[in-house]
């Protein structure tokens, strides 16, 4: 791709995280300014609809405050809205057993709390990036003692301290959901980044995570990842057996990528280059364009009953994926699929007259819900795809080889 496109594409980045993004969500209800911490549940224009607090995003935005500080420079606004989230994690997120309310009162007060370790990961993701912010090392062992209590219940689900099923009823069928290596490979590679003293353990924490990916979710006879497998990797014909969730796999195929960086294994990267090609080809939406959020891998209804909507963030993980492994290979294919889903998500996401990104639209591409946050959406995935993007055009532009993202 000739070099005045690529640096086309990088300002088009940069302007939409600095003067687009970012400015939406600082200008919104976002930040608590009360109570400390983040109402991400804003509506199309960014005041608040509902201040209950979402516990995962609580270190999802003090990550993306973080990283636009050590990546862009600390701006006042950038560390107070950073700040403000530290604190309220330190005051509010953990329970007495160390693991994390899923969602809370405005005040800090616990209202739900969930087994899966989607709180904790973020957790382990703002405390890092924060900790290399102010330079205290204290946040940095807060996030690798959390890592250490996810890494050993994923090795040993038994010693988990929050249980839904009593052991006295068995295990009628023990199940692996690809969500869970998934959140463990990111945040390994991210400790790795933050952490060089001890870069090379968590590279091959994350090896080893990545290896359990592949071996029980990847298919390559069925050419697809699968969300739900038996414990041994095997197949479920049953529909939640059967689905396929192409926005987790791009991102899982962007992770694999990300951890070639780190150690130069050529077959990691033709296995993600692989996902990455199958998660496309399956979830791409030949009629309406976009990508659907579930399919079935034999082609049976989806019993999700969103599946064929167009959802903000798995464009955000194509957008991704697809510039990474341009960078990485320089086949002309993926810088193709990369504008096929550029032109697509900024197309049919972006809202030109209140700034960010609306998160879902029907299959035809027409806006189903109008908010631009949730207790699902936030400022996340459409910041970091960016500051992702961003840096990996200007490394294409300079002919430059890719660093790991973020």
């Amino acid at each position: 791709m000739d070099s005045k496109t690529v640096s086309a594409y990088r300002r088009f980045y940069l302007s939409r995280l600095l003067d687009d993004c970012v400015p939406f969500w600082l200008n919104s209800d976002l930040t608590d300014r009360e109570y400390g911490g983040y109402i991400t549940s804003v509506d199309r224009a960014g005041r608040a609809y509902s201040t209950d607090k979402s516990g995962w995003f609580q270190g999802r935005c003090l990550w993306t405050f973080s990283a636009l500080c050590n990546r862009y420079g600390k701006k006042a606004e950038w560390l107070e809205a950073a700040e403000t989230g530290a604190d309220f994690i330190e005051k509010h997120i953990s329970d007495t057993d160390g693991r994390m309310f899923f969602t809370l009162t405005r005040d800090g007060r616990p209202l739900r709390k969930r087994r899966y370790m989607f709180t904790e990961s973020f957790y382990v993701m703002g405390m890092a990036e924060y900790g290399r912010v102010t330079g205290d090392p204290a946040f940095k062992e807060k996030a690798e003692k959390c890592f250490g209590m996810m890494l050993g219940i994923y090795r040993d689900p038994s010693s988990d301290p929050y249980k839904i099923t009593p052991k006295s009823y068995g295990q009628t069928r023990e199940e692996r959901a690809a969500a869970v290596p998934m959140v463990l490979l990111s945040t390994a590679q991210l400790l790795a980044r933050l952490d060089p003293e001890k870069s090379e353990y968590y590279t091959r924490t994350a090896e080893e995570i990545a290896r359990d990916m592949i071996r029980f979710h990847w298919k390559p006879d069925l050419g697809c990842m699968l969300e739900t497998v038996g414990a041994d990797g095997s197949f479920i014909d049953n529909p939640s057996g059967r689905t396929v969730n192409p926005g987790h796999s791009m991102e899982n195929s962007w992770f694999l990528m990300n951890l070639y960086l780190l150690n130069g294994d050529e077959n990691l990267l033709s296995t993600a280059l692989k996902i990455l090609e199958c998660s496309s080809e399956l979830g791409w939406d030949g009629k309406f364009g976009g990508y659907m959020y579930f399919a079935d891998i034999n082609g049976r209804p989806p019993e999700q009953l969103e599946y064929d909507m167009k959802l903000w963030w798995v464009h955000c993980e194509a957008i991704t994926a697809f510039l990474l492994a341009y960078s990485l290979t320089g086949d002309e294919k993926y810088f193709r699929l990369f504008e096929r889903a550029h032109s697509y998500a900024f197309g049919h996401f972006s809202d030109n007259e209140f700034g960010e990104w609306y998160g879902y639209l029907h299959r035809d591409g027409t806006v189903s819900h109008t908010q631009k946050g949730s207790m699902w959406k936030g400022p996340f995935h459409y910041p970091r795809m960016l500051m992702n993007a961003e840096r990996l055009l200007g490394k294409i532009e300079k002919g430059e080889r890719a660093d790991a993202l973020l």
